[in-house]
């Protein structure tokens, strides 16, 4: 049975005070390449777990227009925006792609400069692979050559996201070509799944790992770069087929308890929450605005259960993975330890926001 509305809004409060209250304990010790301390757990840190987070922040904004939960975003950049912000990579653009989705939506003058900027920048300076694919350098760490899936959500929908609110093409065009190129190396026409990277220093997919999250990455990232990005058809039409392949594929991956494995064609793989949640956002979604199979509506909700099982008193999403990095062999994802992060709690906000909307159209039409 699905939940009602007024049960998944009192959950997204949950999600909402889960998040913002997360603290980094010492247990993961992560320093950049500039020396200073790295912080992918807690709230206030500038950094791509905060940067989902907001993410889904700013969607379950866009759909309840909470005065106060517009307070907590904008206070958010405020401070860090007054404080100075780190150095420019894939991973640290992760929070101006909310901004840009806020900024699209309200136009506050304040936030306009800081995106024009960071845009800028990020196209004329980020490293390119062959073929004109970003570089997937993060704070800790430059991957020389590499082709990450996370790429495309971090950076990609930032370009088409700021593109469209400013009314610059040249940013939807080249998100557009981040997302042909990774395609291109990162996705497996026999089984539609997306490998976790692509090295061009030998030419190869790492562990071939069909993981999880990065294929999370996929599903929310074309649907919502198709929902908000403002591409041309031809594109959407490709892009839309390259997802379908995929869900036709996840469809059939799916646990009986309506979770994801971690590495989605190994059952002996934990089932892992922060991918599940992704999923089945994407899925519901699909159904909704009639993309795919008539199995991604009932599956959507079969995920929406599990994730809803897994959120605990607090309102922090369990069992999800901590922030995986490029793996050389496949046992490298079974071992990646369980941390609440703001990724697994933004990608369960923006399940349970999808699957709120889909209450309500069924309570509408009670």
């Amino acid at each position: 049975m699905t939940p009602s509305a007024g049960d998944m809004r009192s959950k997204l409060d949950l999600l909402v005070h889960g998040m913002t209250g997360l603290r980094h304990d010492g247990r993961f010790d992560e320093p950049n390449l500039d020396g200073t301390a790295g912080d992918y757990i807690s709230f206030d840190s500038w950094e791509w777990p905060q940067g989902v987070g907001l993410y889904g922040l700013v969607c379950l904004w866009r759909h309840n227009r909470d005065p106060k939960l517009l307070t907590t975003i904008e206070d958010w950049y405020e401070r860090h925006l007054r404080a100075g912000l780190p150095p420019m990579n894939i991973n640290t653009t992760a929070p101006m792609m909310a901004l840009a989705l806020l900024w699209g939506t309200t136009r506050d003058p304040r936030w306009e400069a800081p995106l024009g900027e960071w845009a800028e920048r990020l196209v004329r300076d980020m490293p390119r692979t062959p073929e004109g694919g970003f570089q997937h350098n993060v704070s800790d760490k430059i991957n020389d050559d590499e082709l990450w899936d996370d790429t495309l959500f971090m950076a990609g929908l930032f370009l088409a996201f700021y593109g469209r609110a400013a009314g610059r093409q040249s940013c939807i065009d080249e998100a557009v070509r981040q997302f042909l190129v990774h395609a291109r190396y990162l996705a497996d026409p026999k089984t539609g799944l997306w490998f976790h990277g692509w090295t061009f220093a030998g030419r190869h997919n790492f562990a071939r790992a069909l993981w999880a999250r990065g294929n999370a990455w996929i599903t929310v990232g074309i649907l919502d770069l198709i929902e908000n990005g403002g591409i041309g058809k031809p594109v959407e039409a490709y892009l839309l087929g390259v997802l379908e392949a995929q869900i036709e594929t996840l469809l059939r991956l799916q646990a009986p308890s309506g979770a994801w494995h971690t590495l989605l064609d190994d059952p002996a793989s934990y089932e892992e929450m922060s991918a599940t949640a992704g999923i089945g956002y994407g899925l519901m979604k699909a159904a909704r605005i009639g993309i795919g199979p008539k199995a991604c509506g009932p599956a959507g909700l079969r995920a929406l259960d599990a994730v809803l099982a897994n959120i605990d008193e607090g309102g922090v999403l369990g069992n999800v993975s901590y922030g995986t990095r490029m793996g050389h062999n496949l046992q490298f994802y079974r071992d990646i330890p369980i941390q609440p992060t703001g990724y697994g709690q933004a990608l369960a906000i923006l399940c349970l926001t999808e699957g709120m909307i889909h209450a309500e159209a069924a309570e509408a039409a009670a």
